[in-house]
């Protein structure tokens, strides 16, 4: 993460905001309603961010251990209607500030949608949290104040904030010598244990804070972040299936969330996708552990392939649910995705028990209009990363 980067973060905000709204079909413009309105006498859209705040609820989460807290913020923006004799009150503009509400409506997460500016992408991408929008009360109060002055007028206008903006100071890393090596020795020395100068009492047991990235796929990478996890015989339990950790620390885990050809995940054989109970544990003898608290991590489908077989979609990948021939039938969803909406979602009553196989009949002739349609799998309330694209003849 660059934090040069994020301190451009507020303007990109905006403009991900306005090139959303261009997208749809709007003129938009950036900055006070009263100079917007003399800028042309076309009819438009403006943005007006009018208070920055601090974001109470996230003020002292931190991204990594140890290091200072970014500064968690709250945009919050004045959306205004013009018409084409600059009126923000006649009908045709609250037509047209309809039209933007409703476009900002959907949006109650602010995606990073392709095409984006190579600088606001590099701006929020590294936002650990979603960007959520929500309107706000536009009081004919809160207007007066923002409008007032011999050069302003009053203007309809609805009011929206965005949440949580990260912006990271820059800073030295975080960073120490390693226990264990004599550095006044040249050359320096391995002195093992001997640099060991600190008493340890034992603990309880291991604790787990988080879990990064807390939705995950079958055969990625995570980290676990706590206390007390290191030590030979620690073991990392999603579900009951063990994982394979490939890096151990006092305070950090990197474990595999076991994909490989053949695997009891990736063949789902032992799991399938949803929320599952994800625990660190130190096995005390053969027949004896010591738990951590649970966190909840989200194994997610996998989709490697959507063709059409004659009226037929078939749907090819890993962990897409098993079926009644099992203990429990997993909910899975296939939605047809075109235009900005879903236009027809599918439950699926009966997965294949390989995990490997959709199949939802009579999809072509579902009475859809022809063309292309996104393809989007969920299994328990989990959604596969990978949308492929089917033409509908």
């Amino acid at each position: 993460m660059a934090a040069a980067d994020t301190s451009s973060a507020i303007g990109s905000v905006t403009l991900l905001l306005r090139d959303h709204l261009v997208r749809r079909g709007f003129d938009v413009s950036v900055g006070r309603p009263e100079e917007a309105a003399r800028a042309n006498g076309g009819p438009k859209l403006n943005l007006f961010l009018y208070e920055v705040a601090f974001d109470a609820q996230m003020r002292n989460v931190e991204l990594r251990r140890g290091d200072p807290p970014p500064l968690w913020l709250i945009l919050k923006y004045l959306l205004t209607a013009f018409d084409d004799g600059q009126d923000s009150d006649s009908s045709a503009a609250h037509e047209l500030l309809g039209g933007g509400a409703s476009v900002l409506h959907e949006l109650s997460i602010l995606p990073l949608v392709t095409p984006v500016i190579p600088s606001v992408q590099a701006a929020l991408q590294d936002n650990p949290e979603a960007l959520k929008l929500s309107f706000d009360e536009a009081s004919s109060e809160l207007l007066s104040k923002l409008m007032q002055g011999s050069e302003e007028s009053y203007r309809l206008s609805m009011a929206f904030q965005v949440r949580p903006v990260m912006i990271v100071p820059p800073g030295p890393a975080q960073s120490s010598l390693l226990v264990g090596i004599d550095y006044t020795t040249a050359p320096q020395t391995v002195i093992g244990r001997r640099g060991v100068v600190i008493d340890v009492e034992p603990t309880m047991g291991p604790v787990l804070a988080r879990i990064e990235p807390a939705a995950f796929e079958a055969g990625t990478t995570i980290e676990l972040f706590g206390d007390d996890l290191h030590g030979a015989n620690i073991e990392v339990a999603l579900g009951e299936q063990l994982l394979t950790i490939v890096e151990r620390r006092a305070e950090r885990l990197r474990v595999i969330v076991e994909g490989s050809p053949g695997t009891p995940i990736a063949s789902g054989a032992s799991l399938s996708a949803g929320e599952l109970a994800l625990t660190v544990r130190r096995r005390l003898s053969p027949a004896r552990i010591r738990s951590s608290n649970v966190q909840l991590g989200k194994l997610l489908p996998t989709v490697a392939s959507a063709t059409l077989v004659g009226s037929d979609l078939q749907i090819t990948g890993r962990l897409l649910g098993r079926g009644p021939a099992e203990p429990h039938t997993d909910d899975v969803v296939v939605a047809l995705f075109r235009d900005g909406k879903a236009r027809r979602q599918f439950d699926v009553v009966d997965p294949a028990s390989t995990q490997n196989l959709l199949t939802i009949p009579g999809v072509a002739t579902a009475g859809l209009p022809a063309g292309p349609y996104l393809v989007i799998v969920k299994v328990n309330n989990q959604q596969a990363r990978f949308s492929p694209q089917i033409n509908l003849p």
